[in-house]
């Protein structure tokens, strides 16, 4: 089967599976993709939130790719985006994607 997603997608690795209704049709979905814990990501640096920032501006800012968003979601345990940068202040991981080891204490 071809790839559904591009390589870059939050889902690229999140398998499918298939449903048979009633009538026999098949009918492809998506499993569910588990949010791998914070802990399982290199961090590389702190990035403080300042007032008016996009996640989507963050992303192409360290990531090199505004689409990458969900990347800093998943380092920082965020369910929605918009709340990672509603508070001014706050700090957010910038980390490897997840699997690629770093140096320790780089």
């Amino acid at each position: 089967m071809d790839a559904i997603f591009p390589p870059t997608s939050r889902y690229a690795l999140t398998p499918t599976g298939t449903f048979l209704r009633a009538d026999g049709t098949p009918v492809a979905y998506l499993k569910r993709r588990f949010v791998p814990a914070p802990e399982a990501f290199a961090l590389l640096q702190w990035h403080t939130v300042l007032q008016g920032e996009r996640l989507d501006n963050i992303a192409a800012q360290y990531l090199g790719d505004p689409e990458q968003f969900w990347r800093l979601c998943d380092a920082n345990r965020a369910l929605r985006p918009e709340e990672l940068t509603e508070t001014v202040g706050r700090r957010l991981r910038i980390t490897l994607p997840e699997g690629i080891p770093g140096a320790p204490n780089a």
